[in-house]
């Protein structure tokens, strides 16, 4: 996220001042006044030692789930879905927030102050970014694959293709605007109490108003502009959805028989499904957080009286688990059921990659393997 989220999650901190009199000192009879309290300085609180450990989990997690995926969607080339691909990218940015997004967290929140340097700083919040987007972005452009694939059935040859243009727009658009954090992002040193140095975005706004209205334009592209989009495309499908059924009731008897005989909608219907948990997964977990950093940016007063730094430390945990639901819904909606226990029980690497080999290997290989559904 930026700059103000760390405020949020107790990272950065400003100096803090005390406003007194100065000019009291005219009045000879009158006690000096008392010093300014020290700045208050972050610290390795509880919270955030849960916060940092709970991080790591979810990190091994996500590695280890996603990891699979795309090992899975590398062994089987004869078969080339455009599902595969869009599976495949949503697994590239969940590993992408696996890889910088929470040790960088677990990292940050352990050392308390920022020790890699200016170049370091500016980088990291620039990949930083570039993860979190594209993760709301590849959704996106599931999202906008469904509601091809639904309302216009007929396209499917041009899919891939498609796909593959949206594709490169989402990623494309999640490094061009995440360049702005190279800009406001730098190393603040200290040196009253003691020395600290922070990696923020201190100083690099002339005045409040433009900070907020960075962070509000970082918000929209990362959450309410993909969520208009989610939400838009589905409910198409959902009328779409009913339309047909209502235009099935009245068919006869022998042609629905007919076209309960045809597999491949009930597989769509399947995809379809799984779609749909993934958005929702993106926006139950993400919500909370985003709605906590809203709050701050206009009422920071106000937010720091009312919520706690461990409710902040839980919201952004579950944000974070977004990256470990999607391989797992991967699981649910193509693990034929009596192997999901086992694949939710051994979550390490090798396991899964031996269920989903086993995946391969069934004679209803078409029903069972998302990755061949059109």
């Amino acid at each position: 996220m930026n700059s103000t989220a760390y405020n949020i999650e107790g990272v950065s901190q400003k100096n803090s001042t005390c406003k007194y009199d100065f000019n009291s000192s005219s009045a000879e009879d009158l006690p000096p006044p008392p010093p300014p309290p020290p700045p208050h300085l972050p610290r390795f609180t509880a919270a955030a030692q849960v916060r940092v450990t709970l991080t790591l989990l979810l990190c091994a997690l996500s590695a280890c789930c996603n990891l699979a995926v795309l090992y899975s969607a590398s062994r089987n080339h004869r078969k080339r879905s455009h599902v595969r691909l869009l599976i495949t990218n949503l697994a590239v940015a969940d590993l992408l927030v696996a890889f910088v997004v929470m040790p960088l967290d677990a990292v940050w929140n352990i050392t308390v102050q920022w020790l890699a340097g200016d170049l370091a700083c500016r980088t990291l919040m620039f990949l930083k970014l570039v993860a979190m987007y594209s993760c709301a972005f590849v959704t996106v452009v599931i999202s906008l694959d469904r509601q091809a694939a639904v309302l216009n059935p007929l396209s499917i040859n041009k899919a891939r293709k498609r796909n593959k243009v949206l594709l490169t727009v989402a990623w494309t658009m999640s490094v061009v605007l995440s360049i702005p954090q190279v800009f406001v992002f730098h190393v603040v040193v200290i040196d009253s109490p003691k020395r600290f140095i922070q990696c923020t975005t201190y100083g690099s706004f002339s005045s409040r108003w433009q900070e907020t209205l960075y962070n509000m334009l970082t918000f929209t592209f990362l959450f309410l502009l993909p969520l208009f989009i989610m939400i838009s495309c589905y409910s198409r499908i959902l009328f779409e959805i009913s339309k047909k059924m209502t235009e099935d009731s009245l068919l006869s008897n022998e042609v629905q028989l007919r076209r309960s005989k045809n597999n491949i909608p009930r597989a769509r219907m399947r995809t379809l499904k799984m779609t749909v948990v993934i958005v929702l997964s993106f926006m139950v977990c993400w919500t909370p957080y985003y709605m906590l950093g809203l709050w701050y940016w206009f009422c920071p007063a106000g937010l720091e009286e009312t919520v706690s730094q461990s409710l902040s430390h839980i919201l952004f945990i579950f944000g974070l688990l977004n990256a470990c639901l999607d391989p797992i819904i991967y699981g649910l909606f193509t693990i034929p059921l009596c192997m999901r226990h086992m694949y939710f029980v051994n979550l390490g690497l090798t396991d899964i990659l031996t269920h989903i080999k086993c995946i391969s290997s069934g004679s209803s290989k078409m029903s069972r393997d998302l990755f061949c559904v059109q």
